[in-house]
């Protein structure tokens, strides 16, 4: 349970907080709200100060139906970022949400510590021998199709089952680049029904079985505002719950907007375990 970020060794025996910033305009929660300079530095050491220890930088929406965005525009938005918080914050440990290769290779030449994927290299065939040659940890996740086609291919004859299968294949794949450093993301409401997405929160601490740390992202997700009839913005206390069953199913590193509610969950959660 332990992976290499820039000559550090992380250990997530101990669940670690993945701080989300989105710099892009469209979405589901935040989109549009880090535009200035100043706005994102603040985000950011506001992230650090309640305890995050990875900062996750998003420049693609990948919200159900989110439209194309070229790989030139993505670069476009996230390299001045990567150099502003870098200059402010050297020592921090940026992950990017990224399905692009060469969007990966970049990032990582320009300093960020991590490359998540929310399709598991299925969308560029040369993305897991990339990371295999730049040797950072690799966020894998489940999903199936891309962002616009994902919600009409939500059909499984059994959803866990199903996914240990894609992980397996994937993490696989992974190993015979000579990939060290894999963190699996069950890819919560990704391709998947509001039902799926409870039956996988239930059957969590199945996944152990892959013996690798794994990610949970639900902050704010549309499985908890439409369940509680309510909107994004009124989801941190649902949020919250769900964090903390995710934990004591096992949940290595919580990917939140509100990071220091997660911490609270795992100090809680640390006692109790504790005991």
């Amino acid at each position: 349970m332990t992976i290499n970020c820039k000559g550090n060794l992380i250990d997530l025996s101990t669940p670690k907080v993945m701080g989300i910033l989105n710099i892009t305009p469209n979405s589901f929660f935040d989109g549009g709200k880090y535009k200035d300079e100043s706005i994102i530095l603040n985000r950011v050491e506001k992230m650090l100060n309640d305890g995050a220890s990875f900062i996750d930088i998003g420049a693609y929406s990948s919200k159900p139906g989110a439209e194309f965005v070229s790989e030139e525009e993505e670069l476009a938005r996230l390299l001045p970022v990567l150099e502003l918080i870098l200059l402010k914050f050297p020592e921090i440990l940026l992950s990017i949400d990224t399905f692009r290769s060469e969007v990966a290779k970049k990032c990582i030449e320009n300093g960020a510590a991590i490359i998540n994927d929310i399709s598991a290299g299925l969308l560029d065939e040369k993305m897991i021998e990339t990371i295999s040659k730049l040797q950072v940890p690799y966020i894998m996740m489940h999903m199936k199709g891309n962002p616009e086609t994902m919600q009409s291919l939500a059909n499984y004859e059994d959803v866990v089952k199903e996914m240990m299968f894609y992980f397996s294949e994937r993490i696989n794949k992974a190993r015979s680049f000579g990939l060290n450093d894999i963190i699996i993301d069950p890819g919560f409401g990704f391709a998947k029904t509001i039902e799926h997405n409870y039956e996988i929160m239930q059957k969590l601490d199945f996944f152990s079985i892959l013996e690798l740390p794994v990610l949970v992202g639900i902050s704010r997700k549309s499985m908890i505002y439409k369940v509680l009839e309510n909107t994004p913005e009124e989801a941190l206390n649902g949020t919250t719950i769900l964090n903390t069953i995710a934990l004591q199913k096992g949940a290595n590193i919580l990917r939140v907007h509100d990071v220091k509610e997660a911490v609270e969950c795992i100090k809680i959660n640390s006692v109790l375990n504790a005991n």
